[in-house]
């Protein structure tokens, strides 16, 4: 599916991913970033699976290849979807911790 729509989060209804945005004391994250041959990816879309690998949110990367989650502590999976490519990773996260993931599509 394409759309014309220059703004990528629009296409799944998340937030515009902004990591230099604070994060509130006490929150669970998980956030990171998507790239491709060393270039951020802007648009690809990233997926939050628990740890029964069921599908529990979408993000699409901004500018800088960013995404960032809130999510509860515990076991997840970190799944990276761009064009022609993929690429996932598992993440435990304590609560109160930020987790940063780095992906590589290629």
């Amino acid at each position: 599916m394409s759309s014309s729509s220059s703004s990528s989060s629009a296409s799944c209804g998340s937030p515009e991913q902004d990591l230099s945005a604070p994060v509130p004391a006490g929150e669970t994250v998980i956030q990171g970033s998507v790239h491709r041959d060393g270039a951020p990816i802007d648009g690809a879309y990233v997926r939050l699976l628990d740890g029964a690998g069921e599908f529990t949110a979408e993000v699409v990367t901004g500018a800088g290849g960013g995404f960032r989650f809130f999510a509860r502590p515990g076991s997840w999976t970190v799944r990276a979807l761009a064009p022609g490519a993929s690429a996932e990773a598992p993440v435990a996260v304590d609560l109160g911790a930020v987790v940063e993931v780095a992906l590589a599509v290629g």
